[in-house]
């Protein structure tokens, strides 16, 4: 089956890309019964193509804050959010939506399946919404992705049917839908067993030697010393990046 990741930049070493996320001076405060609470703190981040970024840190350290800043969920109260082409920070919700659709894949802890939509219709819609592909072209790319993660013989089944590590790699296969250039995944393996656990993180990292760049929230440490890089967020910043074990991912180019 052909590679389900957009096209690779021919980079052996993603950290020899142009930057594809870049966060300068980003600072989010919301205004709360208790008066302004600040999240973020003049955070600067930049990520290359084909990065594979791990986002660890205890709760309330800014890590879901980031990550919405991201997605277009959240506007910065300062600074710049660039992906790509695109300034987040300056688009409207419509303009976010269709950037979504072309650009973003989430991946999120408890699946978000629709639980009325059998498991090939979930991978189906953000192909619906984005209005991409011929009915044909959707329902054999939703069929390909679920072989990819190993569900083809459940693509008819509801999500009730299907088990919880089934359910998550079924909102792999939904994220992969569109073929974004930036996959966002938030607690992917939290609750999943060590082995299927080890099996996302296989995909995720094949799918980075493809050219994605994926950007992991997780508690899981030993999974985040496994990525091309290990951001750990305190207190509305980056306290500290190490470059862990998979300094470089091979993609088969010279």
């Amino acid at each position: 089956m052909r590679d389900l990741a957009p096209a690779s930049t021919n980079q052996s070493n993603p950290l020899d890309a142009h930057p594809l996320i870049v966060l300068q001076n980003v600072s989010k405060t919301f205004e709360t019964a208790a008066g302004a609470f600040t999240a973020l703190r003049d955070v600067s981040l930049h990520i290359k193509q084909g990065e594979f970024v791990a986002i660890t840190g205890r709760s309330g350290s800014g890590k879901s804050t980031l990550i919405n800043m991201l997605t277009g969920i959240d506007h910065p109260t300062a600074g710049e959010v660039l992906i790509g082409d695109a300034a987040l920070h300056t688009l409207s919700e419509n303009q976010l939506a269709l950037w979504r659709g072309q650009n973003l894949g989430i991946i999120f802890q408890f699946f978000q399946l629709l639980p009325t939509l059998s498991i090939i219709d979930n991978v189906m819609l953000p192909m619906d919404f984005a209005g991409k592909y011929s009915a044909r072209e959707r329902i054999n790319r939703a069929a390909a992705l679920l072989e990819r993660v190993g569900l083809a013989e459940h693509a008819w089944k509801l999500p009730s049917e299907l088990s919880g590590g089934q359910q998550q790699r079924a909102a792999i296969a939904r994220a992969l839908a569109n073929e974004p250039r930036l996959l966002i995944a938030d607690e992917p393996t939290g609750n999943l067993d060590s082995v299927t656990a080890e099996s996302v993180f296989e995909l995720f990292t094949e799918l980075a030697s493809q050219g994605m760049t994926i950007l992991m929230v997780t508690h899981d440490e030993s999974l985040a010393r496994r990525t091309h890089r290990h951001i750990t967020m305190l207190d509305g910043r980056i306290s500290t990046e190490s470059s862990p074990v998979l300094v470089v991912l091979d993609t088969g180019a010279n």
